[in-house]
Parts: structure tokens; sequence; C-alpha cells
């Protein structure tokens, strides 16, 4: 028989919107008593498909006791004998962080409360800089120091894929250049390599790009065989620089064999699609055990960094969060909009993921066609990775 109690899953919703760059999957979850929680689901290009799979999911947990998270993520994962990927996982996270908020509500504390308590005092991000329009490197980048912020990330630049290798180092090794220029050497730079390359491209990247000073390079290689990372990192840590992966993993048995190889050094799971709240705590103490530091994937909308931040405030081997401001729509659709100084992201004191989400603003902008490269080919026409 179904439990009656206050904190039974009375409904599940889904609201998509266009967040400015990319469009944001929300779901809210619904206690018998009205309570409700949010998380995000919000999954670049497969924002439809996503979204019936959390549909579909949250029809099963109708009845179940919201409280008891653990039981709902084993359930969730278990009962459905297929498992993993990105549309199912990412379901999961979205259910998964909306029980957190509820929990933390129904009890007045923060997640970060429930997870253990805060570690730090403040969440330090990183932003990017001229990932899509590489003529703004030098621009952006000191527009984003002078407003205080000390990590920058770039790279990916999809529109090189047409070009032969050693006209793309040559534009990667101009672009650094400019961004040394234009902001110094008391910044950090990270280098995002989007899995575009094969291990011996992928050195060659890491030889031109090594003069400037690079605090990590993120998926030097394509993630599906993370074994072939290994003369990469050998390479990359002759040189002092980290080897950072995992937006595209989203369970501790796909982090495990990189982390027991000693391949990376900073992993990078992804609260949206990464089994949640739940999943992410355990992949950050499975990553501590080898001495891998956590840096979320989080390129994503409001409830998205505020999940993060909660796990980053509780985990004592976070080090840098991935933030998108996307303003103004981020403010336009969170109730109370969290701040952000400089660099460093303030955790408010309040119940649960300590954000909430205006629904008439959900409402107001339907999700649209996003900007965000979809398509990348070579000079012959062949078909390369985005």
């Amino acid at each position: 028989m179904a439990d009656r109690s206050p904190t039974v899953i009375a409904r599940v919703q889904t609201f998509a919107t266009f967040g400015g760059v990319r469009n944001w999957l929300f779901v809210r979850v619904e206690t018998a008593d009205g309570m409700h929680g949010w998380g995000e689901a919000s999954t670049e290009l497969w924002e439809g498909t996503v979204r019936a799979a959390v549909e579909e999911l949250g029809a099963r947990m109708i009845g179940l006791d919201a409280m008891a998270v653990e039981r709902r993520w084993q359930e969730a994962t278990r009962h459905g004998f297929w498992r993993g990927g990105i549309v199912l996982a990412s379901a999961v996270a979205a259910i998964d962080q909306a029980l957190w908020d509820i929990r933390g509500k129904r009890l007045g504390v923060p997640v970060h409360v429930l997870l253990g308590g805060p570690v730090r005092d403040r969440v330090d991000t990183y932003r990017h800089v001229a990932i899509y329009d590489p003529e703004r490197t030098a621009a952006d980048a000191r527009a984003l120091v002078e407003s205080g912020v000390r990590v920058l990330k770039t790279g990916a630049w999809v529109s090189d894929s047409v070009l032969p290798e050693h006209e793309r180092l040559g534009r990667a090794v101009e672009r650094l250049s400019a961004l040394r220029d234009a902001v110094g050497w008391d910044v950090d730079v990270l280098i995002d390599n989007h899995g575009r390359s094969r291990p011996d491209e992928a050195i060659r990247l890491l030889r031109a790009l090594a003069p400037f000073r690079i605090r990590w390079i993120e998926e030097p290689i394509a993630p599906e065989s993370p074994e072939l990372v290994a003369p990469v990192a050998a390479v990359a840590r002759d040189h002092g620089i980290s080897v950072a992966f995992g937006e595209r993993l989203f369970s501790r048995a796909e982090f495990r064999p990189a982390l027991e190889r000693g391949l990376v050094d900073v992993v990078q799971p992804d609260l949206c699609h990464a089994g949640g709240i739940s999943e992410v705590t355990r992949i950050a103490s499975l990553a501590d055990t080898y001495r891998a530091v956590l840096a979320p994937h989080n390129p994503a909308g409001p409830v998205s960094t505020a999940a993060s931040a909660q796990v980053a405030l509780a985990v004592p081997s976070f080090s840098l969060l991935e933030l998108c401001p996307d303003e103004p729509r981020r403010s336009e659709v969170s109730v109370e909009p969290w701040t952000l100084e400089g660099a460093s992201l303030t955790v408010p004191d309040r119940p649960g993921l300590g954000i909430d989400l205006d629904v008439e603003a959900l409402l107001d902008v339907p999700a649209r066609p996003i900007a965000v490269p979809s398509s990348a080919y070579g000079a012959d026409g062949s078909v390369m990775d985005v």
C-alpha cells in the first residue's frame, strides 16, 4: 500500500526554458502537503529526450517517500533494468537533486549540512573566455580579470576543426599569447580540448601550450577510453600540467579505471548528469582516495550551480566550480539570486539547495534552438568531434 504521509511524492513536473546561451531543463518534485524541491537536467542538444525520461521516472515515484533519498536513488538506478548513459543518468540526477532539496527544507537546514557540514567558507569559481569567439580572447580575459576572476578557461574552438593540425596549433599559441599579454601571469589558465584529439595530437598540443603555464588540460582525448590518456598524462605532468576529465562519465564505475591507474588529477562529474548529489559525493570520495580533486562540470543553470555549490561546501577535495552567469536570464528565473563577488560564490544560509525558481518566468521564455556549435567537419568534409 502506498505511503500516505505528508512527505510522499505527489507530482513531478518538468520546465524547459531558454537560458541565454543554452536551454535549461528544470524538474520540480512536489509532496502531498505542497512542499516542493527543484532539480536540473539541462542536457545540451537532448533536452526533449531527457525530459521524457524524467517524466517516465517521476511517474514511477508517485506515492513514495521523498525523504528516503538514498532508497529512491537505488530504485531509480536498479529497478529500471537499463542503467547509465546521459539520458537515464540525467533523469536520476534531477530527481535526486530535488529530493535533497525537499529533505533539507523539511529539516530546516541547507543540503551541505546534511552532507556533513561546511569544510570551507565560500566556493571559488572559474569562467570561460572566448570559447565560441576566439577573436575576443584578449578583451574578454581582461574584462573578467578586472571583475575579480582569477581562473580562466579557454579552448574548445570548434571552428578550427577544418584546419590542418599545424595551423590549429599555431592559432592556439597565438590566442594563449594574447591572453597572457592581456592578463599577465598571476591568473591561472585552463585549456578545454573537448576530447577532440588522438593521443599523439594531444601531446603536441600540450608541448605547444606548456610555455603559457597551463594549470590543467581538460578532456585531452575522447572519454570513452580513459586508458589511452596514459601517454598524454605523462607528458602533461612533465610540464606541470594536470589532467582533468569526467563531464561525460556518469558513475563511480566509469571513473574507477582512470583513478586506479593514476591518469586523472581533476575529476569533473556534472551534478545534472552523474546521478545527482548522491552519486557525485561518492565519486568525490573515490577520487580523494587517489588524491584527485573535484571540479564539477557546470555550464548549466541556477539549480545545477546550487547543487554543485552545496556539494563543494561539504567535500574536502573540492577545488573549483565552473560557472556561466548567463545574465540576465539567471536572475530572471531565480526568486532570490545568489551573490557572486568576483570569483567567489556565496552560498546562502537557506534550507535545501537554497534556490527557488519563478515558474512564470520559466514559462514566459520557452526552449529554442541554441547557438552552441552542434557540428564540426574537417577540411575534407569528414566528421569531427564538436
